[in-house]
């Protein structure tokens, strides 16, 4: 026991080291893969190790090949970091080590969940009776919701998919934006739709559904029930589906089910200033989002929420004998997620909404926001260099062009420099293809980053820029 109390110490030394160190690292990594095998590989152990010299190896072999995707100049994708209660409470699930599927097997775990997905349907303005699943991501809640739906679809037509699967089952037309993210046709795909099948409708310029595009389409699939996908917050531009628009044009098809894919943009809602983004979003059947961005818990950690409690439990339960179900008002995790070995997600997600509190998850919602404008507001201004996208939300697509050089040199250009901010280290964000464009993208989510960090990593992207303008000017002109 006291051995074991040594090494977890250590490891908590270890781990406040790196979280100290994060605001001085180099945000990328820094070893290649080759390196890394050295550092870390080598042959298949014959014996076995002291634990504290495994994780002291461990954490200094790793350490060139830790990206500080938790630090407060990481930009790269919508990844938050870890709040402090958050990152705790997950030490003390993994030390617990609960399974999170049925009542008996962890009543706390099964009480926490029950309490965060109170607090989240609070938060989101979502309806009271909503069901939430704790996921490991987006992807397997957009997966949970739209199997819902097709099995609240296929219910009132009187066939049952659990039962008899899609073989032979009434079809049902997928409507989506044309700018729907890829984690929903991995959901479609594993619910046997099939990605190819996807009624695509046209999007504007900021990578919002048209609404009438899409109500042509239902009028033409009229015949057809419909499983339709919305979107809130475009993974470029942080765009939002116009939501009451396409409830509208749900609403008036003859068998529908509306679900949004809400990943980061239905944090949205959390805040008075941002609220009429996602005007409509309570209008829809089901919702997916992470808590791994916006809310900043530690990975993974993903939420289905479904207005049909029903159709959600049948669209995932299952049972065994050996199962011992929850009494009657108890919580089973297992009736609200496709897996049943699952770690205990509620502890952190209840920690964070504890420490944060609405008025702090406010803020930091707003303060994203406006540290994104912030980041536009200085790159602006940089030579030759274009914001692509209105800045409404989080993110920011910027390109950079060269004088009198045509769209390919821009397109070059602009990855080079996206290149060169990585290996400087001062942050890290990565590029995107926008309408056909090479992009850099820049996400804001993290709770720790402050103005100061946006203003370090402007003047970092700036300096790049004239770095590789410069080594290609100076390219040109050599003889």
């Amino acid at each position: 026991m006291n051995e074991r109390r040594t090494l977890l110490r250590q490891t908590a030394e270890l781990a406040a080291d790196y979280l100290e160190g994060l605001p001085g690292r180099h945000v990328g990594a820094t070893a290649t893969r080759a390196e890394l095998l050295a550092a870390m590989g080598g042959p298949l152990p014959e014996g076995g190790e002291a634990a504290g010299e495994i994780v002291d190896h461990l954490a200094r072999a790793a350490d060139p090949g830790i990206v500080a995707s938790a630090g407060p100049r990481y930009f790269g994708f919508v990844i938050g970091g870890s709040l402090p209660s958050a990152l705790a409470a997950d030490w003390l699930t993994s030390a617990w080590d609960q399974n999170g599927f049925v009542f008996a097997m962890s009543p706390a775990a099964m009480v926490a969940e029950e309490i965060a997905a109170s607090w989240l349907l609070e938060l989101l303005g979502l309806p009271e009776g909503c069901s939430v699943g704790f996921t490991t991501g987006v992807t397997m809640a957009s997966f949970t919701g739209l199997a819902a739906g097709r099995h609240a679809i296929l219910e009132r037509i009187g066939y049952d998919v659990e039962e008899q699967g899609l073989t032979g089952a009434p079809e049902i037309a997928v409507v989506t934006g044309a700018e729907a993210h890829a984690t929903l046709f991995a959901s479609l795909q594993m619910l046997g739709f099939g990605k190819a099948r996807v009624h695509r409708v046209e999007a504007d310029a900021q990578g919002r559904t048209k609404p009438a595009a899409l109500a042509t389409t239902l009028r033409e699939l009229r015949d057809r029930p419909a499983l339709v996908v919305a979107q809130s917050g475009n993974v470029n531009t942080g765009s939002f589906d116009p939501l009451a628009e396409i409830v509208a044009a749900t609403r008036e098809h003859p068998i529908a089910w509306l679900h949004v894919d809400a990943a980061f943009g239905i944090w949205a809602a959390v805040a008075p200033s941002l609220r009429h983004l996602v005007a409509g979003i309570d209008g829809a059947d089901s919702w997916s989002t992470d808590a791994h961005k916006w809310l900043n818990v530690p990975y993974d950690s993903g939420i289905a929420i479904v207005r049909d409690p029903a159709a959600h439990r049948a669209a995932v339960h299952h049972g065994a004998a050996y199962y011992v179900a929850g009494s009657s008002g108890d919580r089973d995790g297992g009736n609200w997620v496709p897996d049943s070995s699952r770690r205990a997600r509620g502890f952190a997600i209840y920690a964070a909404i504890r420490e944060l509190g609405r008025s702090g998850l406010v803020d930091l919602i707003e303060r994203s926001c406006a540290l994104a404008r912030r980041m536009a507001g200085a790159l602006r201004t940089a030579p030759d260099t274009e914001i692509l996208n209105d800045v409404v939300l989080n993110q920011v697509l910027v390109r950079f062009s060269v004088p009198g050089g045509s769209p390919e040199d821009a397109d070059a250009f602009t990855r080079e420099v996206i290149a060169e901010v990585q290996a400087d280290g001062a942050c890290w964000l990565g590029g995107t293809v926008w309408h056909g464009l090479p992009a850099m993208r820049i996400s804001v989510s993290n709770w720790s980053t402050t103005e100061a960090d946006i203003d370090v990593s402007a003047a970092a992207i700036r300096r790049c820029r004239d770095v590789v303008a410069a080594r290609r000017d100076t390219s040109t002109r050599s003889p």
